[in-house]
């Protein structure tokens, strides 16, 4: 991408915190053409072969999920793609297997589902302001990835992707919400709790990413100040993971300052938000 610029930054700032680089409007909307055409190659590919699979988007509130899952969706069939974005828990749902509310939205053969939070809210929100028990919350944590196995061994191809934004960056966007009339509509009474909860989020996502992430269903995490940036590689590592005919490989190779997978070291070296 030749319009690609470099942003200067400040040694002693955190990396989670910088820009990677920029990239203008019109290199941007070129590049997510092309990257949209490869996404109908792999729809194409999946309902050929019966594939069935599962995206699974998580992050801070405001951190680019919606942005990124409007983009991967906006060309694609909607007879076989699915956008799944859970609601609060009915009465009913909070006496069931904790899993069993999501599990009718999981995907079938050809079709492709994205999951804009998922279970994993018992790690986060649910964690943080008290929604579930300590026991609820451990119960969770000790069966999620045998949960997540089983979903791999019956043939759903599963990725799981972390979005990561700095604190300033989150308040500039829930801020940001308030004063759009176009998206106001995002505006929750969580929101005020996202900065004043920030540290507890924080080991909340610690303690998930580190309990969660294994060779069967990995973490994939995602710099995500930069919205155009993050949607692009997001989109990118969809594709460079996944098989079908006609790939150009060079177009779908991520950038892995901004894409790459989870490790301990993350957090230790400020590759995520503290």
């Amino acid at each position: 991408m030749g319009e690609v610029t470099i942003v200067g930054t400040d040694a002693r700032e955190p990396a989670s915190s910088r820009p990677v680089s920029s990239i203008s409007k019109k290199t941007y909307k070129d590049t997510l053409r092309k990257l949209q055409i490869e996404l109908v190659k792999l729809q194409r590919h999946f309902i050929k072969c019966d594939d069935k699979i599962l995206i699974i988007l998580e992050g801070r509130d405001a951190s680019g999920k919606d942005g990124t899952i409007k983009r991967i969706v906006q060309h694609l069939s909607p007879r076989e793609t699915r956008v799944v974005a859970l609601g609060k828990p009915s009465d009913r749902d909070r006496t069931s297997w904790y899993f069993q509310r999501y599990v009718p939205y999981l995907p079938a053969a050809q079709e492709l589902v994205l999951f804009n939070r998922s279970w994993y809210n018992r790690a986060g929100v649910e964690r943080v302001m008290g929604f579930c028990t300590d026991a609820e919350h451990e119960e969770f944590m000790g069966s999620v990835s045998n949960f997540e196995s089983m979903l791999v061994r019956s043939g759903v191809k599963l990725l799981k992707y972390y979005l990561d934004i700095s604190k300033a960056e989150q308040k500039r966007r829930l801020n940001d919400r308030k004063t759009d009339p176009l998206k106001q509509w995002k505006v929750s009474p969580i929101d005020d709790q996202a900065i004043k909860h920030w540290k507890a989020y924080s080991v909340a996502r610690n303690e998930m990413l580190a309990r969660t992430h294994n060779p069967t269903a990995p973490w994939t995490l995602v710099r995500a100040n930069g919205k155009r940036l993050a949607r692009l590689n997001i989109i990118k590592d969809v594709l460079s993971r996944l098989h079908y005919a006609d790939k150009d490989e060079r177009l779908t190779r991520p950038d892995p300052q901004i894409v790459f997978a989870y490790d301990v070291s993350n957090l230790e070296n400020g590759q995520l938000a503290k």
